[in-house]
């Protein structure tokens, strides 16, 4: 049997056809008891069968095997659970007979606390606390509820027969066909699924209300969520129901199953996820509350909604073979999640958000620890950590590259015929370049290889020099070293004006291009200068191209120069700041030089410019503080400057009719005037939470502010007067809007006072806060408290793997308590806690962290070298 020990794949000789599934929950005793029978198809010489099995106990007497044509079971007299690989193997008498036999096994398992496999879920219903019954299995934990083929290729149908109290709601991802009742429990039987993976299989049981809508085609859509929170689910069922349509269309192939159901569960480990007809959701991904969600609220639940109905077609339809090709999955329907979202609110002009997408992919691969988009995956403990801003954000943003270079329509045909040559079975990223090879006639997969095959992404170097542009490739590594590495780049270029454009592919480490020849735009005699017909250069024109751009001064000061008289779209002015803040922290590029484009933004007013431009401030003030103290200061003075013309613009109230955007940007900008100290913020923050805590309907603190309020009351309590936080704790008890929840959670660790930071810590793992949420009371911690937390880590390490050790939040304890810090000291102080600590499941994740310290410590080092640079932004603040 030990031949089949330490193999990430299972064994050839058997494949599962058909899966009949029993299984009786027991909500209060957190138990369940199963049977399983499976067609399976011997297709080799085997005494053996080898399946995925964990945390079960199987009834060994309940095992046999009757293989095809005969009436006779086998019983299997070995049958042993290896628990570190995860399979179950039965070994036979006999070598068993070619065919399709019947393989039968009874179980047993209990409903874990651990968010994976069938898990129970904690809710209260007329101030009772209850459990539903859960399953959640992607990556890899089908087997934790029934022994299986637990692997993306080995697609089955299934017949699935609940056994569960006749007072509850019981759903799985198919229609329910008949139900019995017998005394006080019912058994519930579904109709027959289509081909699937075992990771899509769905149940969920507990007490639900939900709402209904049905696809221009009549296919039944519904949203569940606990009883009483009906109306809150009316806005993704709109999402839903038009998302289906517009899927149905693009894919040119019709939703394959009879209904769509989508339900809220209170403890979701992930967003959400995409089982086939039963989609499971986090709370505060699928419900909308009219009164108390912001429209950042609104805005996730409907690109989330998107991007789990993507799948049902681009992934559950046709899915991918192994977990290497993950990003198909996911870059795919992130991608896809906004062509939808924009169809139904053009307003948002969510492509233009996109760019935040494209960002988090950057700066995660920018890392010498990063990883391929397809990457080797040897064990199953090793699929959650690759799903991360690799698969999902760089994945959507290598796709939006193709597309744009291919062209809309020429994309959208080739797809659809890729979903109909591999629907209900299995692809590889190969088949999809294919796909687009075949329908656009360019060299797809040699385009794409060099995007998908390697880590990492070029920085393109451009100057002028004797009236040509020339462009550099190279690795771009946010340390600042050198790195290995060619892509075929798509470069897109304007000059002084988008009517002038040009696209051509570097295929080189370089390459110079006359200008007159590609533009029409010319260069001053003897002079590096652009002359007045070019007054700039944009390359990666709307940051189509997954790469970065380095311009040299001249260019860059013409950019500056356009960015400030808003020459440039929103999406190019966001790409320049993009690109000059990561080649500051990667010390290719002066600090000076990046807070002097800042000051270009003074008059931004677009959202995903300056929510972005926030993003950053935060990032240098942090950094400028480990420099130098009088330098933060300076800094924290110069951007509320900046930020002064956007929050005199928008106000604390909101106006009538105003877009979405601005209501989203009103809260980050007074946030983060908040947590610069800016006194007259922090009194009319404080005015309206008094307020709020008075009536909390009050319209001095809608929803799309009170984060920011959150945070002020937070920047003035200490110690000695905790008065406010004890007011946000209230709120929080008093809620039972996870969204009101979570932005609470978010607010309370950005108190400069360390000893408030930890109250914050201990009260994160109490039982107030649903494990899911624990890290959005790490998520804020302020530069003040980031020692505090370290320790606090350590303390609590053993309880912490414990707790989240088994799923893929563990991660992010580690990244959001480690990458802070700015020094060799701390970077070598973590190396040793953890080097007796770590688990393959988190080694990726700890090497980014580390890495990220020593990043920020050079960036420190080099900040401290730089002259004048006080005076520089003392100048800046008051021009």
């Amino acid at each position: 049997m030990d031949q089949f020990k330490g193999e990430p794949r299972l064994p050839k000789f058997a494949v599962p056809k058909r899966y009949d599934l029993r299984l009786n929950p027991d909500l209060i005793a957190c138990t369940f008891t199963g049977t399983v029978a499976i067609d399976l198809d011997i297709v080799a010489d085997t005494r053996f069968i080898v399946l995925n099995a964990a945390d079960l106990s199987v009834n060994d007497a309940s095992v046999s095997f009757t293989p095809p044509s005969s009436s006779k079971a086998l019983a299997a007299p070995k049958v042993v659970l290896f628990e570190e690989d995860e399979i179950l193997v039965l070994e036979f008498g006999e070598i068993l007979p070619h065919g399709v036999g019947v393989l039968k096994l009874g179980f047993n398992g209990v409903l874990n606390d651990k968010m994976k496999g069938f898990y129970r879920s904690t809710y209260e219903h007329n101030g009772e606390k209850k459990n539903m019954a859960v399953t959640q299995f992607e990556p890899a934990d089908a087997r934790r509820c029934f022994p299986c083929w637990d692997e993306p290729a080995c697609k089955a149908t299934f017949k699935i027969t609940l056994e569960v109290p006749t007072d509850l709601v019981a759903l799985s991802n198919m229609p329910i066909m008949e139900e019995k009742v017998n005394g006080n429990l019912k058994i519930v039987s579904y109709q027959e699924s289509p081909i699937m993976s075992t990771y899509l299989v769905a149940i969920v049981v507990g007490l639900f209300d939900y709402v209904e809508d049905h696809t221009s085609d009549g296919i039944k859509v519904r949203v569940y969520c606990q009883v009483g929170k009906a109306d809150q689910g009316k806005f993704a069922l709109h999402v839903g129901a038009k998302t289906l349509d517009l899927f149905k269309e693009y894919f040119a192939v019709p939703y394959p199953l009879p209904k769509m159901d989508m339900i809220a569960i209170p403890d979701f480990a992930a967003g959400a996820m995409e089982n086939y007809g039963l989609v499971t959701y986090r709370e505060t991904a699928l419900l909308y509350d009219e009164q108390h969600s912001a429209a950042s609220n609104k805005q996730r639940v409907a690109t989330v909604v998107a991007h789990e109905l993507a799948h049902q077609w681009f992934g559950n339809l046709v899915t991918m073979e192994w977990w290497t090709h993950l990003w198909l999955n996911e870059g795919f329907a992130t991608w896809v999640s906004y062509l939808a979202t924009d169809s139904l609110f053009p307003e948002w002009k969510i492509w233009t958000q996109f760019l935040d997408e494209s960002t988090e992919g950057l700066r995660l691969d920018g890392l010498e620890e990063s990883h391929p988009i397809e990457v080797e995956v040897n064990h199953a403990a090793e699929i959650d950590e690759i799903f991360d801003a690799i698969s999902y954000r760089k994945g959507a943003s290598v796709i939006r590259m193709l597309q744009s270079y291919l062209g809309a329509e020429v994309f959208q045909k080739s797809l659809a015929a890729y979903i109909k040559n591999h629907a209900y079975s299995n692809a590889k990223t190969e088949d999809l370049w294919a796909a687009l090879e075949a329908g656009s006639g360019e060299p797809v997969n040699k385009l794409m290889s060099s995007w998908t095959k390697q880590k990492g992404y070029p920085v393109v170097s451009a100057k002028i020099k004797d009236g040509k542009l020339e462009l550099e490739q190279s690795r771009f590594l946010s340390s600042g070293s050198p790195g290995e590495g060619q892509w075929i780049v798509p470069v897109t270029l304007c000059c002084g004006s988008y009517e002038k454009r040009k696209n051509f592919l570097l295929e080189s480490k370089s390459g110079a291009y006359d200008l007159k020849e590609l533009l029409g735009c010319s260069i001053a005699d003897g002079s590096d200068k652009i002359n007045g017909t070019c007054s700039w250069i944009k390359i990666n024109v709307d940051q189509a191209g997954f790469y970065r751009v380095k311009y040299d001064d001249s260019l860059a000061a013409g950019l500056r120069n356009a960015t400030e008289s808003q020459s440039l779209t929103s999406i190019d002015r966001y790409g320049i700041l993009d690109d000059s803040f990561a080649l500051t922290m990667a010390r290719q590029q002066s600090l000076a030089s990046l807070l002097t484009l800042c000051s270009a933004y003074k008059k931004e007013l677009d959202y995903t410019v300056l929510s972005n431009l926030i993003a950053i401030s935060y990032k240098v003030v942090k950094i400028g503080a480990d420099a130098n103290q009088e330098l933060m200061s300076g800094i924290k003075h110069f951007f509320i400057g900046v930020f002064q013309f956007a929050a005199g613009k928008l106000g604390w109230d909101p106006k009538q009719g105003e877009s979405h955007l601005d209501a989203m940007l009103r809260g980050e900008v007074l946030t983060a005037l908040a947590v610069f100290g800016h006194d007259e913020t922090l009194k009319e923050a404080v005015r309206r939470f008094d307020a709020f805590l008075a009536d909390r309907n009050t319209p001095l603190l809608p929803p799309d502010i009170r984060r920011a309020a959150y945070v002020a009351v937070m920047q003035r309590a200490n110690k000695s007067d905790k008065s406010g936080y004890e007011s946000l704790l209230r709120v929080y008890r008093e809620t039972d809007l996870s969204q009101e929840k979570t932005r609470i959670l978010g607010s309370l660790a950005s108190c400069p006072d360390p000893t408030i930071v930890q109250d914050v810590l201990n009260f994160v793992l109490s039982d107030e806060v649903r494990n899911q949420d624990a890290l959005y009371g790490l998520s804020g911690v302020s530069w003040e408290g980031r020692e505090v937390a370290w320790k606090w880590l350590q303390e609590k390490w053993e309880y912490i793997g414990n707790t989240w050790g088994s799923g893929f939040l563990i991660t992010r304890f580690i990244s959001a308590v480690v990458s802070p810090f700015a020094s060799f000291e701390k970077a070598k102080e973590v190396e040793e806690f953890f080097a007796t600590r770590s688990k393959p499941s988190m080694a990726r994740t700890l090497k980014q962290s580390i890495e990220r310290v020593h990043i920020n410590a050079n960036w420190v080092e080099s900040i401290k070298k730089e002259d004048n640079l006080t005076q520089l932004v003392a100048q800046l603040s008051s021009n």
